[in-house]
């Protein structure tokens, strides 16, 4: 089994997946290609995505039963002792203003300190 799920990619890649694979949803597809036929798809799938999203989840012989695949993704596979597990991108990392979790930022109420951090 194969499932491409496309996010914000052109409607001619759409219909050239339509051709390989049953779209059951907006930009999802599912179907059962060989795997050569599947490898190639995804080929087709990043060079034509455009600005778009795309994802690759398909069923193979490993502990989980199935792996996947991302393009133009902010979460990314990583593998975790043998097993395939998605990583989020930390929103803190990047967030502007403090960093130490000491206090709340300026601003806020007393109550809402109080309820957030149990102090006067």
């Amino acid at each position: 089994m194969t499932v491409i799920v496309l996010t914000n990619c052109p409607a001619g890649l759409r219909g050239f997946l339509t051709r390989w694979l049953l779209e059951i949803s907006a930009g999802v597809f599912v179907g059962n290609p060989s795997a050569r036929i599947r490898d190639v798809l995804w080929e087709e799938v990043q060079q034509y995505a455009g600005q778009g999203r795309a994802l690759l989840a398909h069923t193979t012989k490993n502990e989980q039963g199935f792996t996947f695949r991302t393009h133009d993704h902010a979460w990314h596979p990583t593998d975790h002792e043998g097993v395939t597990l998605i990583r989020r991108p930390d929103p803190n990392a990047s967030a502007p203003g403090p960093t130490s979790q000491s206090g709340p930022p300026p601003g806020w109420s007393r109550a809402s300190k109080r309820r957030r951090f149990g102090r006067g």
